[in-house]
């Protein structure tokens, strides 16, 4: 994908941006992006801006470069940085005063042997070289996966990244346990011909290397703006009263998802006032025990233990009401004297689909409804256009019959006149419009009767009836 601010080619790789660090796609698919939000700001007359960016290399990894005096990069360019050893490849991700609240954030000071320094602006040759590189990388993490099972290490290598000058490849894995991988090492070493680096990470952290989408829809968390990852256990589901299924609270990674924490500090403040669960209510038709709880309502739920299938709806003030009474060792004769939770009515809104904008298929044409329409389009007339037009198609048909009649058999002449006749009174009674249009009563006699004119002469002088004979060529 190409990216129309900063102007990256098909390959994902930059050109140039020219957008002095507002970009307007929100960076060139990159992960953990920062907006710049002091990038359209002016720096004071005799103020410099900070001599160190931060470069981010394949997927998250970012680190921070010091700048020469006389060097000046934007966000996107592609620069070839320091590295150990040899030289790496990376986009510089952010300039200018913000690098220095991301090193702050990030605990590195300016001085630190961390902040190594960037050599120049990567050439066409550099780019080439990188790129190449970055193709043996899926191939490399297979074939390492393969050696890794031959030599019966319990770990997982999920990402393979080479260096900018394949000189160097860092293997990712994860591993429950301590792994000896020595032996691997040194295999690796051989079949590639490079510097073997191994780092392990968690689950969280490879699936935020990997990406991918979760259940919500959205891209996951960990691999566009969580850099901290907190431990989350099973009471923030509890305390959210979430049904304790592990299939359902599980991300991509396999632990508990990151987000359970997110509003486990409002439940936690909106609980404060509410009783203990544990406490047991006493009235003298026995004691309840507490079933459930509904925070948003502010109502509890408790059945008696002789009846642990009824529950009835206390609200908060109500069950510490009781409790505070039995403490003075007073019984309330029932819970429905001690005031419980009635349902309130919630007024629905009204809503008239006028244009029909919930219909998925309004704008989709029936076929049928249009052949109905045809065939129905007589229905709507009225009765007296449709005695004219039957009338009208009788009259002519009864012409054209007589004209042939008369000449071929004048005898049948009388026949034909009385069925016109019967058929018009017929189209009379029916003043209602019927399913189907009232047909004329077509007399199709003289078409299955033998020709009598036995010279074969031509019965009409028109030459435009339909009965005139050929003529001879």
């Amino acid at each position: 994908m190409s990216c129309n601010s900063c102007g990256t080619s098909e390959n994902g790789l930059p050109k140039g941006c020219n957008n002095n660090g507002a970009c307007g796609s929100g960076g060139c698919n990159t992960k953990l992006t920062v907006f710049d939000w002091l990038a359209n700001m002016e720096f004071p007359g005799m103020a410099k801006p900070f001599d160190i960016v931060e470069v981010r290399f394949k997927n998250s990894r970012k680190e921070f470069y010091k700048l020469e005096p006389d060097m000046e990069f934007f966000k996107g360019d592609i620069v070839a940085v320091e590295a150990s050893p040899g030289h790496d490849i990376g986009i510089v991700s952010l300039t200018g005063d913000l690098v220095k609240l991301q090193m702050k954030k990030k605990n590195v000071r300016a001085d630190s042997p961390e902040v190594k320094k960037v050599y120049r602006k990567a050439k066409q040759m550099d780019i080439d070289k990188w790129q190449s590189a970055r193709e043996l990388e899926e191939k490399t993490m297979y074939k390492a996966r393969t050696i890794a099972v031959k030599l019966n290490l319990q770990m997982k290598i999920s990402d393979v990244e080479y260096q900018g000058d394949k000189t160097k490849a860092i293997f990712y894995y994860t591993a429950e346990d301590r792994v000896d991988f020595r032996d691997l090492i040194k295999v690796l070493a051989d079949e590639f011909k490079v510097r073997i680096e191994m780092k392990q990470i968690g689950a969280r952290q490879e699936a935020g290397r990997l990406g991918g989408i979760g259940s919500c829809g959205r891209e996951l968390c960990c691999s566009t703006w969580l850099t901290d990852f907190r431990s989350v256990s099973t009471s923030a589901a509890r305390y959210q009263q979430l049904s304790l299924n592990p299939l359902k609270l599980a991300g991509q990674c396999g632990k508990l998802k990151c987000c359970l924490n997110y509003e486990l500090d409002s439940y936690m403040d909106a609980i404060k006032d509410f009783p203990e669960s544990g406490v047991k209510l006493f009235t003298k038709s026995g004691a309840a025990f507490h079933q459930k709880t509904d925070i948003f309502k502010r109502t509890l739920w408790y059945s008696y233990e002789s009846d642990p299938g009824t529950f009835i709806p206390l609200s908060v003030e109500t069950v510490k009401e009781i409790i505070e009474q039995n403490k003075n060792k007073i019984y309330p004769p029932d819970f429905t004297i001690a005031k419980p939770v009635e349902a309130k009515k919630t007024s629905e809104m009204y809503y008239e689909n006028v244009v029909g904008q919930d219909s998925l298929t309004r704008f989709d044409q029936d076929k049928n409804k249009r052949k109905k329409k045809k065939k129905n389009n007589n229905r709507n007339k009225p009765t007296g256009e449709v005695l004219a037009s039957t009338n009208a198609i009788n009259s002519s048909e009864s012409n054209d019959n007589k004209s042939q009649i008369n000449q071929a058999n004048p005898s049948q002449t009388t026949q034909n006149n009385n069925q016109t006749n019967q058929a018009t009174t017929q189209a009379k009674q029916n003043t209602r419009p019927q399913n189907k249009p009232n047909q004329p009563n077509r007399n199709n006699n003289n078409r299955n009767k033998p020709n009598r004119n036995p010279n074969n002469k031509p019965q009409n002088n028109n030459p435009n009836s339909n009965n005139a004979a050929p003529k001879d060529n």
